[in-house]
């Protein structure tokens, strides 16, 4: 295999890709730093406002984390349906599904209204329950979906080789309303939809300092009335709440072209979106290419302060995942790539209005293409003042100052890759709202 991004690779070919620099000053109405899923989402819910808006990004539009996810649309975003129940209560977790949900409607009505070529696939999801705990979580899935009223299907041991090509998972459950997505070709879909509506786009313009109304980056500066940042891995000298996110990473890789007799093999009904029920999950899906999609990582790379880039980690995974799977073992896999991931301490998004600067907004840590896509659509609502929307309790389930089991100050103890750690796994297995009843 050789180290390369399969969806950039899908790039090579299409129209002028790259937007220059930003030179010299400009004043704008609305000011939108980061190009990511969020950034494009915030600059899509802005057009027709009346609103001068520019969009600046430090590589190119989806070049960061949403060009390097693996392009699933599902509410499921590294916390299970169960979790949120478990969190937040029924109400708080139909709230924040919803949020996903939503994410994922915007995604599809956009390719759909603007007719974006980014290879769309149709495909239920699958969760793969691994051994008794495995079984019990998707007996759990199953339970919280019943009380919040969303149907699913549930294969029992024996009958999960009817969807899947294998004889080792312990159950599965099976929902409808997801979907597959080549991330960067979305990205460069919206962006030619931004620039044909009058939206200024300047890549390769990383903001390296801002005060008051104005950004500065390395060949010019932007003065705006309002400014939204949807950044990732964001610096000390932009915001102090680069603190509330860390990363992880995650490694992909991509496969030779599947026959058809080696799809209806590997995907007995038709093809699904994948993941299992370990901790550093793996997770698959068929490209409309007819590729396979395969990542997933290990323990001790996945919270890792320093990137790995050697094929290691990815081999490992594909490896377990052929002997689970007898019908893919002679496949071969051409491509891989790591992808840093922004995550918060509970895997919920930060957003804020900033205290100090309250023309200012921050989208940090959404884990997953739609929790950024309705986080940006969010804060630009809030720009244009759409009283529709519930504010105070998207702020709310949203805010910096969510309580953890290990305070954030303990970071100069004990380190903030280790106090994330604790923290995240705190949150998804084991945190209970005090306000959640149910």
């Amino acid at each position: 295999m050789i180290l390369q991004n399969w969806w950039f690779t899908t790039l090579l070919g299409i129209k002028e890709p790259i937007r220059p620099p930003l030179r010299g000053h400009i004043k704008t109405d609305v000011l939108i730093v980061g190009a990511g899923v969020a950034g494009l989402s915030a600059a899509l819910c802005l057009i027709g406002s009346g609103k001068k808006v520019v969009l600046v990004d430090k590589n190119i539009c989806g070049g960061s984390s949403t060009g390097k996810s693996a392009g699933f649309l599902t509410p499921d975003s590294e916390l299970e349906l169960s979790q949120l129940l478990r969190k937040y209560g029924i109400n708080g977790a139909r709230d924040l599904w919803g949020v996903a949900a939503k994410g994922v409607e915007i995604m599809v009505d956009n390719i759909q209204k603007h007719r974006i070529e980014c290879d769309l696939q149709v495909q239920d999801c699958l969760f793969l329950g691994k051994g008794a705990s495995g079984w019990k979580d998707v007996q759990e899935e199953v339970e919280s979906r019943k009380k919040l009223g969303y149907s699913s299907t549930i294969y029992e041991e024996s009958e999960v080789p009817s969807v899947i090509g294998s004889h080792v998972y312990s159950g599965a459950i099976r929902y409808s309303g997801t979907y597959g997505v080549n991330p960067l070709l979305y990205a460069q879909g919206i962006k030619q939809v931004l620039l044909d509506n009058g939206t200024e786009i300047f890549e390769s313009s990383e903001v390296l300092s801002w005060e008051g109304h104005t950004v500065h980056t390395h060949l010019g500066s932007v003065t705006a009335d309002k400014i939204i940042f949807c950044i990732d891995k964001p610096k000390p000298e932009i915001t102090k709440y680069n603190q509330s996110v860390y990363h992880a990473q995650t490694f992909l890789s991509i496969s030779e072209p599947l026959g058809d007799e080696d799809i209806a093999k590997l995907f007995p009904q038709g093809p699904m979106q994948c993941w299992d029920s370990d901790l550093i999950y793996t997770y698959f899906r068929l490209t409309g290419t007819k590729r396979l999609l395969v990542g997933g990582g290990d323990m001790i790379t996945t919270y890792a302060k320093n990137d790995t880039t050697t094929p290691r980690v990815i081999d490992h995974v594909i490896h377990e995942l052929k002997e689970k799977i007898p019908s893919i073992r002679p496949l071969r896999f051409t491509q891989y790539w790591q992808g840093r991931i922004d995550m918060t301490r509970d895997l919920v998004p930060t957003v804020l209005i900033d205290p100090e600067r309250p023309w200012t907004h921050f989208v940090l840590g959404c884990v997953g293409l739609p929790w950024g896509t309705f986080c940006g659509n969010f804060v630009a609502q809030n720009v244009l003042d759409d009283q529709a929307l519930d504010y105070e309790k998207y702020y709310r389930y949203f805010s910096p100052n969510r309580k953890f089991v290990i305070p954030l100050w303990m970071e100069s103890i004990f380190g903030k890759r280790l106090v994330f750690t604790i923290n995240n796994a705190w949150a998804k297995y084991r945190q209970r709202d005090a306000s959640a009843k149910s």
